[in-house]
């Protein structure tokens, strides 16, 4: 099962992702950790994305990109992944997808939660004043105007992925309001619809 969750800051992708580890005995792939273990490991890309970051450059797409790949190609990544934090736009998408083309790999689906930001919000303003109340440490970003320009950022960069893959007939959206465990039920029977599509696929293809 290979996927990607979209959603804005604060939709719940977090908490699902682990449930979908579990459930799918998948891994979750974040950008930034890929990044700094391919650093670490001080593989050919890894260096090369060592010297970007140390002039205080962005790391350009071709290189996140072949970072993926190389952290895909690993054995636990075998049965399949979530992709966290990439890609951001459709720019990265185009290029993943031909990454994977290339590895004779595709997306199964990208799974859409859908969220109302007011109700984010409001979920953060009640969260910092419960906080604040018991005397616990807040995070600099934990905040409703950090919120908001994370929001911003991502209807600008990465909301338009949405349409992105609804014409390549991949998203599957999901209300990311209800409560945890329904969402975690609605995205399972996606996934299933999903997985026998691409078997249906497969067969067709042979």
């Amino acid at each position: 099962m290979r996927l990607i969750l979209l959603g804005p800051p604060g939709a719940g992708k977090g908490t699902q992702a682990q449930h979908l580890v579990k459930s799918y005995a998948i891994v979750q792939l974040s950008t930034g950790d890929m990044l700094r273990a391919a650093v670490k490991a001080g593989t050919p890309v890894g260096l090369k994305a060592k010297d970007i970051m140390a002039r205080g450059d962005l790391v350009p797409d071709e290189v996140v990109v072949a970072i993926v790949a190389d952290r895909i190609s690993e054995p636990d990544a075998a049965n399949g992944f979530i992709l966290d934090g990439f890609p951001r736009t459709v720019p990265q998408a185009e290029a993943l997808e031909r990454m994977l083309a290339e590895k004779g790999l595709a997306l199964d689906a990208v799974v859409e939660l859908k969220v109302d930001e007011k109700a984010l919000l409001h979920r953060v303003e009640t969260r910092v004043r419960e906080m604040t109340a018991r005397g616990e440490a807040l995070r600099a970003d934990d905040n409703a105007d950090a919120l908001k320009t994370r929001l911003e950022a991502y209807r600008s960069q990465t909301a338009p992925l949405a349409a992105y893959y609804q014409g390549k007939g991949k998203l599957r959206t999901i209300d990311g309001m209800a409560p945890i465990a329904d969402v975690g039920k609605a995205i399972d029977a996606v996934l299933k619809t999903a997985a026998g599509e691409s078997r249906s696929t497969s067969a067709a293809v042979r």
